[in-house]
């Protein structure tokens, strides 16, 4: 039998910091075997920072806060999505007022979805981005209502999931990596894991 790039990771722990379900899925589902291990992490980035830098800056952060637990052969991975549109970083909505406000914006507009991933080791940090182009067709009120009401827009930059039905019957146009905005380049991932091993 061949052996797979991803043979050199057996001799390492891999640490995946997200407690999202749809990161960790992405691991299982390229045969990656990855330990979730998270840590709350105050989300604050300087101002002047704009798209990928907030999203670098960010996935760096939450490698920061737990890098001096590291041991010999241990990788952490962190990440952070940032939605980027008008010059504005679009967070998670704390309410359902800002995720219609939010998806009103986007509606019939492009927009930026920008993942950062962090690599660290107790020697060494690598950071990559992807950033894809997505388009909404023009939104409805009431489809919009009904995403809100119907679906967890609270977890997830920008106010939606495009893997969720205001994905499906709203998205019009991609063009980059679709698990990018889902909420993990993997493509990146996995030849930035081969570098980090080798």
């Amino acid at each position: 039998m061949t052996d797979l790039p991803l043979d050199k990771l057996k001799g390492y722990t891999l640490i995946l910091a997200s407690g999202s379900p749809r990161r960790q899925a992405f691991f299982q589902e390229m045969g990656v075997t990855a330990m979730v291990r998270t840590k709350e992490v105050e989300e604050h980035y300087p101002e002047h920072l704009n798209g990928a830098e907030i999203a670098d800056y960010l996935a760096v952060l939450k490698a920061e806060a737990q890098r001096g637990q590291l041991r010999e052969k241990e990788l952490l991975i962190t990440s952070d999505t940032v939605v980027w549109h008008n010059d504005t970083s679009l967070a998670k909505p704390q309410t359902e007022q800002e995720a219609k406000e939010m998806l009103r914006q986007l509606s019939g507009d492009w927009h930026e979805v920008i993942t950062a991933v962090c690599f660290t080791t107790s020697t060494r940090q690598k950071v990559v981005h992807h950033t894809t182009q997505v388009k909404f067709r023009e939104l409805l009120a009431s489809e919009i209502a009904h995403y809100v009401a119907n679906y967890q827009p609270f977890d997830k930059a920008g106010g939606y999931g495009i893997q969720e039905w205001i994905g499906l019957v709203g998205i019009e146009r991609i063009h980059g990596s679709y698990t990018n905005v889902v909420g993990l380049p993997t493509h990146l991932v996995y030849q930035t894991l081969m570098t980090m091993v080798a």
